[in-house]
């Protein structure tokens, strides 16, 4: 059996939550929806922070190294001697090099997102219990039976 709450003001909706963690519910036991994000609800739940900040460091760095020698084995196979230069000119390949850090990190973090999210799944899209523009708190109660 689930206990479910609806406030129409952000105030009230916090109010209650506070007072259902200090009768000493369990905040994993509660499922909490809201038109728009609350940072003090995530603060009172203490969520722990997203995994997706690993993706995009991962992706980044795969990126930049990937670039990095995609250019230097491209002018070690063509080598273009001009002016004397060294062919492997550093400072030249770190412009291409952070471009594809930029691009790989943006392609991992997005892959990495549906990943967390289990997208792309319709049940995980459209939610069946609409609230419109209420603040909602489900609170599962456990039965206990002798």
């Amino acid at each position: 059996m689930n206990d479910e709450y609806r406030f129409d003001e952000k105030e009230a909706f916090l109010q209650k939550l506070e007072e259902l963690l200090r009768m000493g519910t369990d905040p994993r036991g509660l499922t909490v929806m809201t038109p728009y994000h609350i940072h003090e609800a995530e603060r009172l739940l203490d969520v722990p922070p997203s995994p997706l900040k690993y993706f995009a460091l991962a992706g980044g760095v795969a990126g930049f190294v990937l670039g990095f020698l995609f250019i230097v084995f491209t002018v070690l196979d063509w080598p273009l001697i001009t002016g004397g230069k060294p062919l492997v000119s550093i400072p030249a390949f770190i412009i291409v090099a952070f471009e594809c850090a930029i691009l790989f990190g943006g392609i991992v973090s997005f892959i990495g997102f549906l990943h967390l999210n289990r997208l792309p799944m319709p049940k995980r899209i459209v939610n069946p219990r609409e609230c419109g523009n209420q603040f909602v708190i489900v609170a599962a109660v456990s039965e206990t039976g002798a």
